[in-house]
């Protein structure tokens, strides 16, 4: 597919890309683009896969599991659904942690923060671990922006503090990930991130068959508009960054082209653990070890520090009082 796309809508002139089914500024349909070549793209794949009945996940099983649960939520109440097809994947990145590594890793990450409970890593029980390969969408586009700004301080003789600012930034953006999870919301996907696409290999160098792969639930004309936002939200970062001084009111008119989308499996360390009454889900990024979850908070500890802030301030307005007498 070429990445250089010269096409423009017949309603608004917005500039097209080759994977654009409509123009994304006024919604007319691109009659410029090649379906046969599209679909060709996105190959599909007949696969047997099990329906979670608890959060609906939807999934294919390590071959060799005695007993079948959901890694994202561990249910038990799992539906085999009859062959159907689902997107395969063009690559996918290798598990590079075992067991033992993502089971350290969450130890040493519970052990540490001020305000967890000190008891936190002996009292928390593990119920669940579980190496899943996670669908993602992967997007590179090429994006030309003009911004305007205003500035502080304003130069010597300015009436104002502020004043405008205006510029160009040209850039191409690689490795934007979408998450194509039917369960993972796109904010733990962020927090696990990134991986080194570098490293992904084909799918036919990864035994698949026995491991717990995903099926693909968020097609690319979905993840499109998302990869899109995700764009614009860096390069708006990107023109901040221009700005001499303080910024504000900064406002970026992003034009993206070239825009071309790959599915990809990522590995995910899943695990669920219960401390006291309440349980926690926490994910490892597979390759890097990165992790992201919700840990238990000490209230004993906020209580303690709370007296020690009030018994300071209660010194100072003595000491105060007493110098002003």
């Amino acid at each position: 597919m070429s990445s250089d796309t010269t096409h423009r809508c017949a309603v608004c002139l917005c500039y097209l890309d080759d994977e654009d089914l409509f123009c994304s500024n006024c919604g007319t349909e691109n009659p410029y683009v090649d379906s046969t070549a599209l679909a060709q793209m996105e190959s599909f794949v007949d696969q047997h896969s099990y329906d979670c009945q608890g959060c609906g996940a939807s999934m294919s099983y390590d071959a060799s599991a005695q007993a079948l649960r959901c890694p994202f939520c561990g249910g038990a109440e799992l539906k085999m659904q009859e062959a159907r097809r689902s997107i395969q994947c063009d690559w996918v990145v290798p598990q590079a942690i075992d067991f033992a590594g993502a089971e350290q890793i969450f130890r040493e990450w519970l052990g540490r923060g001020f305000w967890r409970p000190g008891d936190a890593v002996q009292a928390s029980q593990i119920g669940k671990i579980a190496a899943v390969y996670v669908p993602f969408w992967v997007f590179e586009a090429h994006a030309d922006t003009k911004w305007t700004a205003d500035s502080s301080p304003a130069p010597p003789g300015s009436r104002g503090d502020w004043y405008p600012v205006s510029g160009e930034n040209r850039a191409r953006h690689r490795d934007i990930l979408v998450g194509a999870s039917s369960i993972l919301a796109a904010g733990e996907v962020q927090a696990i991130a990134p991986y080194d696409l570098q490293h992904a290999v084909q799918p036919d160098k990864i035994d698949l068959v026995n491991a717990t792969v995903e099926i693909f639930r968020l097609p690319r004309k979905h993840a499109r508009p998302i990869a899109h936002s995700m764009i614009e939200e860096r390069e708006r970062q990107i023109c901040s960054s221009y700005v001499p001084g303080r910024a504000r009111r900064v406002k970026v008119n992003v034009r993206i082209h070239g825009m071309m989308g790959r599915p990809v499996l990522l590995p995910v360390w899943i695990l669920a653990y219960r401390y006291k009454d309440k349980v926690h889900r926490v994910l490892i990024n597979g390759q890097t070890g990165k992790i992201a979850g919700s840990a238990p908070f000490s209230y004993a500890k906020l209580v303690v520090v709370i007296a020690i802030v009030c018994m300071i301030a209660f010194l100072i307005f003595m000491i105060v009082a007493i110098a002003s007498r």
